[in-house]
């Protein structure tokens, strides 16, 4: 049995959690900073939540083509990231982030305001409220707004078939792999590819569970 498709999963779903950590977090407190605008921002990073991510993979395609504007430019340095691992990242990087960009919202949205109001009397500036009070005081959301992420990655799919092909040893994922051994006939295989994400999936929440009542002991102790 070739384990490529598990390694190859597991590296693009570190990579987008990595990318959706920083960005995640940086949309969710600058979102949250504004007023009038906050609904649009908020509707459009959120899109790739409820649309399907065969649709996300088709605007990325799109996107990233000869004739695209992205892709045209990137063509032009050498850099084809259509049907590459790097590929795969970037579209399991945007199908992953509203899920942290939500969660880290929702996180910064339960801090009390009195504490934010009492921080800028005090005379800290706006950065240093978000690194000092606004993350600590929301670990434990952001924590499961990661974990959540790396298991939106691990999985993805329709997107990641669109972006980065089914390539044996390169870019075959493991989503991937179960669709490809079904199409084959080979239902042994694709039936270990299913345990296989399913022992993933469920390890990675049963992590997140302990992480966020962890935490919520730690809180309730103090």
């Amino acid at each position: 049995m070739d384990f490529s498709p598990l390694w190859i999963s597991c590296k693009i779903a570190f990579s987008a959690t990595l990318i959706t950590f920083v960005l995640g977090i940086l949309c969710a407190w600058g979102v949250g900073t504004t007023r009038r605008a906050r609904p649009f921002l908020d509707a459009l990073l959120s899109l790739p939540l409820v649309l399907p991510p065969t649709v996300v993979g088709f605007f990325l395609l799109l996107l990233f083509s000869k004739n695209g504007g992205v892709g045209n430019f990137l063509f032009k340095f050498g850099i084809n990231p259509l049907f590459t691992w790097g590929g795969g990242v970037f579209a399991a990087t945007v199908v992953s982030f509203p899920v942290m960009y939500r969660t880290a919202r929702g996180a910064f949205g339960q801090i009390d305001p009195s504490i934010i109001a009492a921080a800028r009397t005090l005379g800290l500036g706006e950065f240093w409220i978000f690194t000092r009070i606004m993350i600590p005081v929301s670990l434990p959301g952001i924590a499961a707004a990661v974990v959540l992420s790396f298991a939106r990655a691990l999985g993805e799919f329709g997107a990641t078939i669109m972006v980065a092909g089914n390539l044996p040893g390169k870019t075959q994922t493991m989503a991937v792999a179960v669709y490809t051994a079904m199409q084959g006939g080979n239902k042994a295989l694709a039936l270990k590819w299913v345990l296989i994400i399913f022992a993933l999936s469920a390890a990675t929440l049963l992590l997140m569970n302990l992480a966020t009542e962890r935490a919520a002991g730690r809180g309730g102790a103090r």
